[in-house]
């Protein structure tokens, strides 16, 4: 009997379900439903049962394996949400605090600073102020902690200590910083452990809403989730270190672009609703990033693809200014044909709109509550956000002009948008693509409308043909789109350093030349498009690029397929380094280890690394013998590898198939 693997993806617009029989590399269904945004499992739940029920020869019994892929962390952070947290700081002097970054990242954070901490050969700097650490838990009230210490990662049992004193005296989860990351950076490995403490609560309550979602399915299989590297996880493994779910959708993409093409060297861009995401592959798997994850700003410790992210994608808001100068900007907005096909009756006010005078550039501007929500929520709101949010009609949208009346009104629709509750309405390239018949998916005649709206308030219409117009305003818009796209994809096939401004646009816009100078772009890989608008924006991106863009089948859900056939990754590191006395040390995730011998310590440096990685795998849900070990090694100029050792890095890694009896059930 064959088995399956369901992947789901929760993206800014939708989120997307698929199965497939990863044998035979077949996408078996593909489904779609309208992320929930303040309620993410509602989504999940809704593509399930979608996908179940368009897969007729599959039952929940024939799935093996379920992985998600999420926006949450990302977007949390990025947005200021999450739990309230306490970070303790061990040994840390005013100016290592200041560089944490932590005060500005989370305002409301607690940072506390105790004594303690470890010199650079693992030796303690001062000893552990137990006290201080007891009193900070009895005073400060918080949902969870995170702990750095003064080079933790040489000597780990300080922040071992303060974690078991925290979870003893509180019950709250600890973040540890050593135990995300092997960096000497203490200040970065704080912010990144202030930022997992954050999380813990929200992937948690994900984790069990989609658990209880398949077992009110009938689906008795194990829940993997995707990493920010592309590898996916057993969910247990993740739910004390979510941080690793950085950028978790777009690494599922690229992963999903692999298995649909077959492809092992390409540049992959995933444009979405509200994003595009461009990456390069390498070898079949994606880079990764040196410096770690950006979050809003902020640089941390979390291995994660390394990608561009431009706020260009379907659902991207269209504006024409008072001189009629088309632009497209970051912001996300509902599609007015999309908003049609739920209410109707939008097309009967555009017409309105359209035999008035004044008020047509508020005509396409609707708020709209989501409409997943069955109540409001009242989590981290305050009472005058709350009683807007019961002003508005649950069944129908209201202009926002009719219900934004002043400043204290706009600042509430303002955190009410950023939390998913409410949505904002405009002409997007999806409205412009319906209109030229390149979607149709929703009402024609809507976007139609709202594009006459749009191109009646554009002085370029006097005196013109109004039909011709609005097809020639469409274009314009899809054009912008793929100048734009055109130009992320260069910039990703020249390795961000293209610095020719005028090829560079005069590529994007299409033509040929400049002045008397032929210009000839031809990519040396392959580019990928994947996404639900690629195929509408990334053929003319191809052309302009002189190469065939491959747009593979279902690639609409290529992040729900990467979900769906991850492998898991494990990474141990063991650092080894010469004593001042003489002899080496050799540090792990334990009490620093001491042998005289460079060759005795690498031997043993090689056999931890390697226990760690298979260790590392096996929780995660991989099973496997077979690691890689890398050293990198510095030397003494003149000497031979063994007398003239300074240090060495020793680095174990293992990549497996989820091991589905390891994993266990969910």
């Amino acid at each position: 009997m064959p088995r399956y693997q369901i992947g789901i993806d929760t993206g800014g617009t939708y989120t997307d379900a698929v199965i497939v029989d990863r044998s035979s590399k077949n996408v078996i269904a593909g489904a779609k439903s309208l992320t929930s945004h303040g309620n993410l499992a509602q989504g999940v739940m809704n593509s399930l049962k979608q996908v179940l029920d368009a897969a007729d020869d599959v039952t929940p019994s024939d799935i093996q394996q379920v992985s998600l892929s999420t926006t949450l962390a990302t977007n949390a952070l990025v947005e200021g949400r999450g739990s309230s947290i306490a970070v303790i700081l061990i040994g840390f002097d005013e100016a290592m605090r200041e560089r944490t970054r932590i005060a500005t990242a989370i305002p409301d954070a607690t940072v506390v600073t105790v004594a303690g901490g470890h010199k650079y050969d693992g030796q303690e700097q001062n000893a552990l102020d137990e006290n201080a650490v007891r009193k900070i838990c009895h005073r400060v009230a918080v949902d969870a902690f995170a702990v750095a210490s003064h080079y933790a990662v040489r000597n780990p049992s300080h922040e071992q200590r303060a974690s078991e004193l925290v979870q003893e005296l509180t019950g709250k989860p600890v973040s540890a910083s050593c135990d995300l990351s092997d960096s000497l950076n203490g200040p970065l490995r704080a912010l990144t452990a202030a930022f997992n403490a954050r999380i813990i609560s929200l992937i948690v309550s994900l984790a069990q809403a989609v658990a209880d979602s398949m077992d009110h399915l009938g689906i008795d299989a194990p829940l993997m989730i995707v990493k920010g590297d592309g590898s996916v996880a057993a969910v247990e493994s993740v739910l004390n270190r979510p941080i690793e779910t950085i950028l978790s959708g777009p690494a599922a993409s690229i992963v999903g672009a692999r298995f649909l093409t077959g492809l092992e060297n390409f540049v992959v861009a995933d444009m979405g609703g509200t994003t595009t995401d461009v990456a390069t592959v390498v070898d079949g798997w994606p880079r990764l990033n040196a410096r770690g994850a950006n979050i809003g700003g902020f640089h941390t410790l979390v291995e994660a693809v390394d990608m561009q992210t431009t706020g260009l994608g379907g659902d991207s808001r269209v504006r024409v200014d008072e001189s009629g100068l088309l632009s497209i900007d970051s912001t996300r907005v509902v599609p007015i044909s999309m908003l049609a096909s739920v209410f109707p009756a939008i097309e009967n006010e555009l017409i309105t709109a359209l035999g008035k005078e004044f008020g047509l550039r508020s005509a396409l501007d609707y708020l709209v509550l989501n409409v997943d929500y069955t109540a409001i929520p009242v989590d981290g709101l305050t009472q005058k956000e709350q009683r807007f949010l019961q002003s508005l009609d649950p069944n129908t949208p209201q202009r926002y002009n009719d219900i934004v009346h002043s400043a204290s009104d706009r600042a509430c629709a303002t955190v009410l948008l950023g939390r998913g509750l409410l949505h904002r309405s405009g002409f997007t390239p999806s409205d412009a693509a319906h209109v030229l018949g390149l979607q149709s998916q929703w009402p024609v005649s809507a976007a139609r409308l709202a594009a006459t709206v749009l191109t009646r308030t554009d002085y370029r219409t006097i005196g013109r043909d109004e039909e011709h117009t609005i097809d020639l305003f469409c274009r314009e818009v899809v054009d912008a789109v793929v100048e734009n796209s055109t130009r992320i994809a260069l910039s990703e096939l020249s390795g961000r350093a293209f610095n020719a401004d005028d090829v560079l646009a005069s590529v994007s816009a299409g033509r040929t030349y400049i002045k008397n100078l032929d210009i000839r772009v031809c990519p040396r890989v392959p580019l990928v498009a994947v996404g639900g608008p690629a195929s509408v924006f990334y053929p003319d991106v191809g052309k302009r690029l002189n190469t065939d863009v491959h747009i593979p089948t279902h690639s609409r859900v290529a992040n729900a397929v990467g979900a769906a056939v991850g492998v898991v990754r494990a990474r141990y590191v063991v650092e080894v380094a010469l004593d001042e006395g003489g002899g080496y040390r050799i540090y792990t995730s334990a009490d620093p280890e001491f042998i005289q011998d460079a060759a005795g310590a690498l031997r043993r440096a090689r056999d931890l690394a390697k226990r760690g990685a298979l260790d590392a795998l096996l929780v995660k849900g991989g099973q496997t013998d077979r690691v890689n070990i890398d050293v990198e090694r510095v030397q003494t100029p003149g000497l031979d590898d063994v007398n003239g050792l300074i240090s060495a890095k020793v680095i174990a890694s293992c990549d497996s198939l989820p091991d589905l009896k390891a994993v266990g059930p969910t």
